[in-house]
């Protein structure tokens, strides 16, 4: 996966973007943006660690213990294995969908994943 500035200014677009739907109460624009942020944040560890925190916080302020259980596991793994650079391209972070499944890239975001 590509490490570009464009990518990472992306990222923060996704992040403030999660933070403002967080703090309006939005939680199903707040996933879809942490969603988004999460296909591109996984070449860089911390970045890549950070939606999963958000997720949790989320699912714990919603009471879905089976989400907040999944992003246990995924704070735990996710970052070793962006280290290691075994990622499943595409894979949106949520509990909902294995850890493992490779998934399809948004348009939008597929050129920024793949220049």
């Amino acid at each position: 996966m590509i490490r570009s500035g464009a990518r990472r200014e992306a990222i923060a677009a996704e992040a403030a973007a999660a933070r403002k739907a967080m703090a309006a109460g939005d939680q199903g624009a707040a996933y879809r943006h942490l969603e988004r942020a999460h296909i591109l944040e996984q070449p860089w560890a911390g970045l890549h660690s950070w939606s999963h925190w958000a997720m949790l916080k989320l699912a714990v302020g919603d009471g879905d213990v089976r989400e907040a259980a999944g992003q246990l596991v995924r704070l735990a793994a996710g970052c070793l294995l962006s280290v290691a650079g075994w990622l499943p391209a595409g894979n949106t972070g949520r509990a909902r969908v294995s850890a493992i499944r490779a998934m399809p890239i948004p348009e939008d975001l597929r050129r920024l994943c793949e220049s």
